[in-house]
């Protein structure tokens, strides 16, 4: 394990102990680039980018060593930590996890996200099996040498609307619970936008709160007071390149005009952004 990893590690534990901060995702070493020269702390990957990238739908269509193989470009290209959106781990059991733990630390990640959904039966995993999960990717990280890895546990609860909805908040506390009792550094819900509950789970949680930010969610000065360590934009920046790709292709196409890539930033804040290898 190289120092310059350990340092990065030890960095993304600092940020989790205290303050907000915020990970505008990234999903190729291009995106990721352009994103840590305009500031940001941490670049962590998105899974739906990351698969719309490699021409795949969202929703653990990749494969193990593709996701690997984005993470350990991404991880060479900038300097700051990398934290990885795993999906479901690429496979069903603890060992499916430890495996892409240990693949995915070797890439240079020092973080990853590894989500409740995926369970091959559909739905999520059961929170008995998911910390089992969770343990598994603890201990793979320490066995690669790299024992404070960032496990972002994620909970579906609220965002595939599981059970009814009285009872997403209890369930998603008891989640949080069982993960940080296996060796989740912090708890992902996305899905969960009212800032009234997103504050009581701060208050409950046992470890510290992330939260999926956007259009239609508290802004992250909201979300900071009310406690949130992690705020993620998830998908939405590279939903948003995406979706110009098709609104100015459809444009060009059919009226011949240009406008949808009217407002870009300059040659230089993009070419520039790149340094000559």
């Amino acid at each position: 394990m190289s120092k310059t990893q350990q340092r990065k590690a030890a960095e993304l534990q600092d940020l989790t102990k205290s303050g907000t901060y915020v990970l505008p995702n990234a999903w190729d070493a291009g995106s990721a680039v352009l994103s840590a020269n305009a500031g940001a702390r941490v670049i962590a990957t998105t899974s739906a980018g990351v698969s719309w990238g490699k021409g795949l739908p969202d929703g653990q269509h990749l494969t193990r060593d593709l996701a690997v193989s984005v993470v350990r470009e991404i991880a060479a290209a900038v300097d700051v930590p990398v934290s990885a959106d795993i999906e479901g781990g690429y496979g069903p059991g603890p060992s499916d996890v430890a495996r892409t733990v240990r693949d995915i630390v070797g890439a240079g990640a020092v973080g990853i996200n590894l989500e409740d959904s995926g369970a091959p039966e559909g739905g999520l995993f059961g929170a008995e099996a998911q910390a089992a999960r969770i343990t598994a990717a603890r201990d793979a990280a320490t066995e690669a040498g790299l024992p404070n890895l960032t496990i972002n546990a994620r909970t579906d609860v609220y965002l595939a609307g599981i059970g009814a909805p009285e009872g997403r908040y209890d369930e998603t506390l008891r989640r949080a619970r069982a993960y940080a009792d296996a060796g989740a550094d912090t708890i992902f819900v996305p899905g969960l936008t009212d800032l009234d509950v997103i504050t009581k789970l701060v208050e409950e949680a046992p470890i510290p709160v992330n939260i999926m930010a956007g259009p239609g969610a508290p802004t992250v000065g909201e979300l900071a007071e009310a406690g949130v360590r992690r705020v993620s934009l998830g998908a939405s920046v590279a939903f948003a390149a995406y979706s110009l790709v098709v609104r100015a292709t459809r444009e060009v196409l059919t009226t011949g005009t240009y406008t949808a890539v009217a407002d870009i930033e300059s040659w230089d804040v993009i070419n520039g952004g790149f340094a000559a290898r």
